[in-house]
């Protein structure tokens, strides 16, 4: 693998044993909880995680839904190893690749669901829209991407990541509104926003994209 730079999972390496603890009180666990109640899982589906961290949503994800097959990607091998060492300790059969959301090491049409939690903000412009396409790429026809992060208008998201909206470019698309549309031009139907909850660190909402039900001879 080519050396990419990348944000490590949680933000710098010396913060990873306090990551989950930290995630947990902010809330993570409660609006994750919320996006799969609402992601229609079922057993047998396959499912993938970009930017799956230290797995704690692929565990939420097993609890909830038994009989999926779970894959969880991620740049940070630290991380990795953390959430290998998670499923082991609970029993739960993972899949755990390292690389990139925007170079996807699978096949097209492959997966019934594609989640992501609080990892997109990361991402600059270039790379978002080339994440959504190799997600919209690896689903399988009428399968879905389900996206938790901040979200919001700058008016009304609130938090200390307001404070940041000046400086930091790769929050623009986040809280100027524009997941949904970045969806729809990689070839989403149906984009929108499922679900919203505040945080200290601002909105947090939940998006769907679905992928079309029916694929055309030259796609």
């Amino acid at each position: 693998m080519a050396v990419r730079h990348f944000v490590p999972a949680a933000g710098h390496d010396w913060f990873l044993p306090f990551y989950d603890p930290v995630q947990k009180l902010l809330g993570a666990d409660a609006a994750r909880r919320q996006m799969l109640e609402l992601a229609e899982l079922a057993p047998g589906q396959r499912v993938l995680e970009i930017g799956c961290g230290t797995g704690s949503l692929l565990l939420q994800i097993a609890a909830l839904q038994p009989g999926l097959e779970l894959v969880g990607l991620d740049p940070d091998p630290k991380a990795l190893a953390r959430a290998q060492r998670k499923c082991a300790q609970r029993g739960v059969a993972v899949q755990l690749d390292r690389g990139f959301s925007d170079a996807l090491p699978y096949r097209q049409a492959s997966f019934d669901r594609v989640f992501s939690s609080f990892m997109f903000h990361h991402l600059d412009a270039a790379v978002k829209r080339a994440t959504l396409a190799e997600v919209r790429r690896v689903l399988l026809p009428g399968g879905s991407l389900h996206l938790l992060d901040f979200g919001g208008s700058a008016g009304d998201s609130g938090g200390l990541l307001r404070h940041l909206l000046h400086s930091a470019d790769h929050l623009r698309d986040n809280f100027e509104g524009r997941i949904g549309v970045l969806m729809g031009e990689a070839g989403f139907e149906s984009p929108a926003e499922l679900s919203h909850r505040s945080s200290w660190f601002g909105r947090v909402a939940h998006y769907r994209g679905l992928a079309p039900a029916c694929v055309s001879a030259g796609a």
